[in-house]
């Protein structure tokens, strides 16, 4: 007997089908949809065999899914016959064609398919045609529907259940794609057990299925531990899983279940973007991808469907322009339309949010603070200081980015991987991914002694995390967070503390870093600061190399460059050109023996997998250490028009006042004024702990995590 839509009601279809035509962001998506799918319509049917990750074969493939998905809703929608016919007619020939296939001949780490490289890319197609198959399912005949049955759909449920066990309640974003696809390709042919086996787990013991899942994978906070690349990956089959669920499964309360995990995870997700839209690369990351993905469109459909609208929401959705094709999407739409009649939608500015990490949010956290200045030009902030990330983690906690002006300017590499593009190892993860782009040199942080936090063991550092100290974003002129990795190298405790502060004399907010190491005995500290542009100017002599060499032989210091280097007298500055806007970094150490270091990505890379991208690295050698350093933002360049405005800073000097474990105090001198930040480095520190340092016959005492003041400097200090 022939099922029903799974996601769609008849009701429902009629109002989708009220938007064709329209200039809404549903009428805009269907029309959209109708030309993709319509342009793919016109090439021949293709089934082809195995081929490499990325290449032809795989892209075909998916290509294949994505369109039946399409063209299954688009029947329902436009009542057009030949969307059915397209998705019965591809349906018929991988019957023919997939018990055919061995399994994929191309080996990778994770179980191999018959369609695709790994079991992942075959529970995405399932899932796609599942969905399709339900669509179009009343235009075929019993003997269509069995035959489609016992060649694909089958065959897949019982090599992801069967064969595949142990890796069904795997709780990972693998094991989310797994029991969607296996519980809507259930209720689309008809066995709801399969449903059962996707909610609860094959044992149902709570160690697998979706509702273990979603417990598992986000925290309370709802961030997703592998960060926001892989979460947008996750979050499509969690959400379009979570409706069928609604739909389907009205007793588990789906959008309720865990103190509303979807909607806080959702939230979680859009909270880690840019302000242009794209996401941090955090982990094996794009540094390119964005809330423009489908995934994410999803998951804005459906939480203002579940959860409500706010004007961010509206402001995602102005930027994706697009919803997703679903009464979801509907409601988004139409909300849109109406607060368009009432004003102009704005772009969405998300508040500084810290979000904890593990099942019970004891497992560290990410911060992201935001701040504008005085045009409102968006600065964010993001630090680290989670979880390891599982297979696919970092190993830089306590690493940094930095954003405004449009531009990452503190940036992350992101993942080694030309995805889709198979001359480049199938589109894989490349070997430079683990040699280079994951270790602790390649981020925005202190390496010791030249080896990788956790010493690039993976199972060791998914056993430790970092420690919150605080995030403090009330006030308008300074905002900050802190936090400890007291377990990442042998014998050493870190401390980070980061902050933006307005000061009044400034055009636009200051970055203030503030990094502690302490250890036994004498160490060699690289504090390193990926960024792109053209160096302006130093304030120190260095020597460039005609010949080059590496900075050192090994956990990523193999793949630099040693481009030049210079001996540092107090307090460094690095000035640099990032497009149209001016830079300068000035950082020192509480050592006296500091140097710069600049680099640039490339050595031993006889394939050219690694991009050429410049850093520069504070290095200093000794016992405990604080480096401080601050980063401004200034002037303007057009070359165009040939202008150039405030190339120099305004801050002339940052310097250590001393440091110890009670606390830090630096002071940084700007032309006008003497700036004083004094942090706690007492980990038990409070609101009310009252602290009292004594540096250099001068005591500090303030009250809570920081403070800062301030004072004028003196003309007669100023002609000086």
């Amino acid at each position: 007997m022939a099922t029903q839509p799974i996601l769609l009601t008849e009701a429902e279809i009629s109002l989708l089908s009220k938007e064709v035509g329209r200039s809404s962001l549903m009428g805009k998506t269907i029309a959209a949809n109708q030309k993709d799918v319509d342009a793919f319509m016109q090439l021949p049917i293709d089934i082809p065999g195995h081929g490499e990750a990325g290449g032809y074969e795989h892209n075909r493939h998916k290509q294949n899914y994505t369109y039946m998905n399409l063209a299954g809703r688009l029947f329902l929608i436009t009542k057009q016959q030949k969307y059915a016919d397209f998705v019965i007619e591809v349906l018929e020939q991988y019957a023919d064609k997939y018990l055919t296939f061995d399994f994929h001949v191309q080996k990778n780490t994770n179980p191999t398919g018959r369609l695709f490289h790994q079991i992942l890319n075959e529970h995405c197609w399932l899932f796609y045609t599942s969905i399709a198959y339900s669509c179009v399912v009343s235009e075929m005949s019993e003997a269509q529907q069995q035959r489609i049955k016992e060649r694909i759909f089958e065959p897949m449920l019982d090599m992801f259940t069967v064969k595949y066990a142990h890796d069904f309640d795997r709780i990972h974003n693998h094991g989310i794609w797994a029991v969607a696809a296996v519980g809507i390709c259930g209720l689309a042919i008809g066995k709801r057990e399969y449903l059962e086996h996707a909610v609860y787990g094959l044992d149902r013991d709570d160690t697998g299925g979706f509702l273990a899942q979603i417990s598992q994978l986000f925290a309370p906070s709802g961030y997703y531990m592998e960060g926001p690349y892989y979460h947008r990956y996750a979050i499509r089959p969690t959400c379009v899983f979570a409706e069928v669920l609604h739909r389907h499964m009205p007793e588990v309360d789906i959008y309720q279940y865990k103190d509303g995990v979807i909607g806080n995870t959702v939230q979680a997700l859009l909270s880690t973007a840019y302000p242009n839209g794209e996401f941090p690369a955090l982990n094996d990351a794009s540094r390119t991808m964005g809330i423009t993905d489908m995934g994410v469109q999803v998951a804005v459909s459906v939480y203002s469907k579940h959860y409500g609208l706010d004007d961010n929401l509206l402001g995602m959705a102005k930027i994706q322009d697009a919803v997703w094709m679903h009464p979801c999407g509907l409601a988004l739409s139409q909300a849109f339309e109406q607060a368009s009649q009432e004003r102009e939608i704005g772009m969405p500015f998300w508040p500084s949010v810290e979000l904890n990490e593990g099942p019970e949010g004891q497992s560290g956290a990410q911060g992201f603070i935001r701040m504008q200045d005085k045009k409102q030009d968006v600065f964010q902030l993001v630090m680290n200081y989670g979880q390891h990330g599982m297979g696919h983690g970092n190993f830089d906690t306590l690493g940094i980015t930095y954003f405004n002006r449009g531009q990452e300017v503190l940036r992350e590499y992101g993942f080694g991987r030309w995805v889709n593009v198979e001359p480049k190892f199938g589109g894989r993860y490349l070997d430079e991914n683990k040699s280079y782009a994951r270790q602790t040199i390649a981020h925005n942080l202190v390496t010791i002694d030249e080896t990788c936090q956790n010493y690039f063991d993976v199972s060791r550092a998914d056993g430790v995390h970092g420690i919150p100290h605080f995030f403090t974003v009330d006030s308008d002129d300074i905002k900050g967070m802190s936090a400890f990795a007291n377990d990442h190298y042998d014998g050493f405790t870190m401390q980070r503390s980061v902050f933006m502060l307005n000061i009044d004399e400034l055009e636009a907010p200051l970055l203030l870093d503030l990094y502690r190491l302490n250890g036994e005995g004498e160490h060699q500290y690289d504090y390193s600061h990926q960024y792109d542009g053209q160096i302006i100017r130093t304030n120190f002599d260095y020597t460039t190399y005609k010949e080059l060499d590496t900075l050192g032989d090994k956990d990523g210091y193999q793949h630099l460059w040693h481009v030049a280097d210079g001996k540092v007298n107090d307090t460094a500055l690095v000035s640099w050109l990032q497009n149209n806007n001016y830079y300068t970094w000035l950082g020192t150490s509480s050592n006296d023996n500091d140097e710069v270091i600049f680099t640039r990505t490339g050595a031993n890379d006889p394939s050219f997998n690694l991009r050429s991208e410049p850093a520069f690295t504070l290095r200093s050698k000794g016992g405990n250490t604080l480096f401080a350093s601050v980063l401004e933002t200034h002037g303007y360049f057009n070359e165009e028009f040939e202008q150039s405005v405030s190339a120099r800073g305004q801050v002339n000097n940052i310097k250590v006042i001393g440091h110890n474990e009670v606390g830090s105090v630096v002071e940084i001198e700007t032309a006008n004024t003497v700036v004083t930040v004094m942090i706690s480095n007492q980990a038990d520190a409070t609101n009310s702990t009252e602290h009292h340092i004594d540096f250099n016959g001068q005591t500090y005492a303030w009250t809570g995590f920081y403070a800062v003041s301030s004072h004028a400097i003196s003309a007669s200090t100023q002609e000086k």
